[in-house]
This record gives C-alpha cells, structure tokens and sequence, in this order.
C-alpha cells in the first residue's frame, strides 16, 4: 500500500477547495445583491467575503457545504458591515437607503416584476433572507438553517410571513391573485 505524503493531500485539498470556491461565484453574487442595492457594494461584499474565505480555508471541513459556509462568512461580513455603518451614519440616510436588493431597472421588467421588487426591498432583513435563500437560490431549509444561524422551524416560520407580508404589500389575497394580476392589469 502506497502511504500518500501528509503536505500533498492537504495540497491536494486546497486546490480543490479553491476550485469549489471559484464555481460558486456566481451564487456568491446573486446572494451579496439581495444584500445590497448597489452593484459595486454587492461586489465589494463578494470580495470581502473571498478574501476571508481564502484566509481561512483550512478552517473550512472538507465533506461539509462550502456554498453554506460561505454564505455564512457573506451574512457575518454584511451584519458587521451595516453595524459599523449605523455607527457611522451621523443624520445622512442616504447609505442606508441604498442597502437591500435590487438590480437596475431594465425595459425587460414589467410592472409586477418592479412592484414585487419594491416590495423585497421593504421585507424585514431577516424575511428577506430566508425568501432569497428558499425560493431564489433554490437552498434547502436545513441549508439556510446552518447560513442564518437558526433553527429550520424559524426558517420556516420567516418564509411564511414573508410570503404574507409581500402577498398584503401587493395587494394581494393569495398567490393565485398574485399570478393572475399581471394579465388583468394590462391595457386593453
């Protein structure tokens, strides 16, 4: 049996752990934009949030969820980062309006897809979180559990109530109101 050197499997690991980091890029920046409104902020949390992942790589368990893990330093490094803002923030609201989820309006947007945008942007954080991680991104509960530090039933329960909450702020009875709407609200 061929004994594999201790320095090469762990250099071995590394690479493929900097590899899986680099693929979930994408969804490092689809995540940072239900963060912030503006893109170079989002950019900037994506940066941030590479910069601490690859500081601490041989902190990471191989086997485990990295996209959770690092998710989580993303949530950690926003949460620190709107901290240190609202301590910064001397009477101008104007930082702190541009926090929250967006991209820029395109002609390709209809007029649903801005007022449910708008809507996003007035969800609670924590509400916001869970609808961007369950429904956007496609994690699982147990997944967005481990990313917002709380237990799935409150996943859940966030879920929920961010679904009512943005069915009321539509002016909405339920999700079949909400699908049907665009088509009734169309000029004839």
């Amino acid at each position: 049996m061929v004994a594999i050197d201790p320095i090469y499997r762990d250099f071995k690991l590394e690479i493929n752990s900097r590899a899986e980091l680099v693929a979930l890029v994408p969804a490092l920046r689809a995540f940072a934009r239900s963060f912030y409104r503006n893109p170079d902020e989002a950019d900037d949390l994506v940066q941030e949030t590479l910069k601490k992942a690859l500081g601490s790589l041989n902190q990471f368990t191989p086997g485990t969820s990295m996209k959770s893990w690092l998710f989580t330093i993303m949530r950690n490094t926003f949460n620190t980062a709107i901290k240190r803002r609202l301590r910064e923030v001397t009477g101008s609201q104007q930082d702190i309006a541009e926090v929250g989820p967006s991209r820029p309006a395109s002609q390709e947007w209809t007029i649903r897809g801005h007022e449910l945008e708008t809507a996003l942007h007035q969800l609670d954080p924590d509400f916001r979180q869970a609808i961007m991680l369950v429904c956007v991104m496609g994690v699982g509960y147990d997944e967005a559990a481990e990313i917002c530090d709380c237990p799935i039933g409150t996943v859940k329960s966030r879920l929920n109530r961010a679904k009512a909450h943005l069915l009321e702020m539509l002016g909405e009875k339920s999700r079949d109101d909400m699908l049907e709407a665009p088509q009734q609200s169309l000029p004839q």
